[in-house]
């Protein structure tokens, strides 16, 4: 029964790492990051603003850059197109990277902590909703991050997690960019569609993927 308690030690030390920070510095990022400021930075680096834009999304596994206003930036500056491009980029690069750190580096210290049976759980709840979950967290502040942090410790399929996390940065990259280009200050329809959109996506993919085909009798 301990290992059913035990479970939960890692989500909850995964958020509190990642929730911290917000704590702390979230209201100087912000201000720093603010809208405004954030179109001068990459009206003042143009050259390189596509690379500054995908570094500062992935700067978000570790520091709360508001990921919303850079890739709105991002759209306002290069267009819905390129600028979802690079938006989508940047969201999936940082998936990548959450998703490689914690199934290479964090693996035996999660084992430590929550024991491998907890693992073995988690892995078994991620082989049912993992491709949801993964999809639709690619647009929500810091369960992103959280999320792909547990499929890399549960050993979630690397092919299964580079599908899903692309079909929920895409969506979510263009949306905010194409919001940052028409100048909208109110992004909750950005929100909702970028949750909808990678989970339709999702099971359309497993529904046609042939490795989910029932074998011939």
């Amino acid at each position: 029964m301990l290992h059913r308690h035990r479970i939960w030690l890692i989500p909850a030390l995964l958020l509190t790492a990642i929730i911290v920070p917000f704590l702390i510095w979230g209201d100087t990022f912000e201000s720093l990051l603010s809208p405004d400021a954030m179109r001068a930075l990459f009206e003042q680096n143009r050259r390189f603003a596509w690379l500054l834009g995908i570094a500062l999304l992935v700067a978000d596994l570790f520091l709360p850059i508001p990921s919303t206003i850079v890739m709105s930036s991002l759209g306002w500056l290069y267009g819905p197109n390129t600028g979802g491009l690079i938006s989508s980029t940047g969201l999936f690069l940082s998936a990548c990277i959450a998703y490689q750190l914690s199934r290479h580096l964090g693996r035996r210290l999660a084992v430590r902590l929550a024991g491998e049976e907890s693992l073995t759980a988690a892995a078994e709840w991620f082989s049912k909703a993992g491709g949801p979950c993964i999809a639709i967290s690619r647009c929500l502040p810091v369960l992103n991050e959280a999320i792909s942090c547990l499929a890399g410790l549960s050993g979630f399929p690397q092919r299964q997690f580079l599908t899903a996390a692309l079909l929920g940065s895409v969506p979510t990259g263009f949306v905010f960019a194409h919001i940052g280009h028409l100048g909208r200050k109110d992004s909750t329809a950005a929100i909702a569609l970028s949750a909808i959109v990678p989970v339709l996506l999702w099971f359309v993919y497993r529904r046609i993927s042939p490795s989910n085909a029932r074998p011939k009798s």
